[in-house]
């Protein structure tokens, strides 16, 4: 799921897109970019930071390609997603663009496919009714985190995990997550937490790793949290620390690589490793792969994955 991201990060996210941008110009050269085109973006997420930063990434890209783009947030409301299609499928947008379950905008979906206008997924799911969806690969990242925190905890212990089932993109991750620590019978989930994400994630999972603490006061008896994004990590990292128990080595892990948990990845701490995604190479992406099918083209792939990297201590700070 990422705006307190730094100025730094910006020009760095959005070199990487630029390249991307540019690979894309080369396999389409000579194809006619459609001008003047109307795109909605959708979604229920942009109180996360990473859906902010994608959503940005998307709108600069558009604007070189000379589309107006109409950003709607929903502010956590699934079901006004399908309320809002429709009106844009009123309005006659030449595409969608969607940050949400596509399983839950089936209604929605089927408008848009009634009036033959195209749909896609960043950082979406699947669905046969949209063209593609741009996205990490989540399967491989929940995998990085979940084998580090076994690693790091020798395959033995009580792990914490914060997951968040209603999205694909973050619900693989902790089907993955759950497949790895099933695979240590030593290690024991000691809850499966959906958070509330309505302001970010990060209070109310602090909220919930304090009772968790509170129910578990014995040192040694958390080894790690494992948090399908970073917000929560944070949070259990606040919760941690304010009850004075970040001496116990408790190992925290999170996904996106945002800047406040690189910051406390680079300190040292109980929060150890995140996955950095590229959310200006996802905005982008999504915007030149939008840009492909209106000049025409055919995707071979419902699924386009952008690249990740692995962030601990030791390239927090790069």
């Amino acid at each position: 799921m990422a705006l307190e991201f730094t100025r730094r990060e910006l020009g760095r996210g959005f070199g990487r897109a630029l390249v991307l941008a540019a690979g894309f110009a080369a396999m389409g050269a000579g194809a006619a970019w459609a001008q003047g085109e109307k795109i909605a973006v959708i979604t229920p997420y942009l109180a996360q930071p990473g859906t902010q930063f994608y959503v940005e990434s998307f709108q600069a890209r558009a604007k070189e390609l000379g589309w107006e783009v109409n950003v709607i947030d929903t502010a956590g409301d699934v079901a006004a997603v399908i309320s809002r299609m429709e009106d844009v499928v009123a309005q006659g947008v030449n595409a969608i663009v969607l940050n949400v379950d596509p399983a839950q905008v089936g209604a929605g979906l089927d408008a848009a496919a009634a009036a033959n206008i195209p749909v896609f997924g960043m950082d979406a799911g699947a669905d046969p009714r949209i063209k593609a969806n741009i996205t990490s690969n989540g399967y491989a990242m929940a995998a990085e985190t979940s084998v580090y925190v076994a690693n790091r905890i020798g395959g033995a212990g009580n792990v914490v995990m914060f997951t968040f089932d209603a999205f694909p993109p973050v619900q693989v991750r902790g089907a993955v997550a759950d497949a790895v620590f099933a695979n240590h019978p030593d290690i024991k989930v000691l809850d499966r937490i959906t958070p509330d994400v309505s302001d970010g994630g990060i209070a109310d999972s602090r909220a919930k790793m304090e009772a968790i603490l509170a129910a578990n006061p014995e040192p040694g008896s958390i080894k790690a949290v494992w948090a399908a994004w970073d917000q929560p990590a944070l949070g259990a990292l606040q919760a941690i620390e304010a009850a004075g128990r970040q001496g116990e080595g408790i190992v925290i892990t999170g996904i996106d690589a945002n800047p406040q948990a690189r910051e406390a990845i680079a300190a040292g701490g109980n929060f150890e490793a995140s996955v950095a995604q590229d959310f200006a190479g996802i905005g982008a992406t999504t915007a030149d792969t939008v840009a492909r099918v209106l000049g025409g083209e055919t995707l071979r792939s419902g699924v386009i994955y952008v690249p990740t990297k692995l962030i601990t201590s030791a390239n927090a700070a790069e």
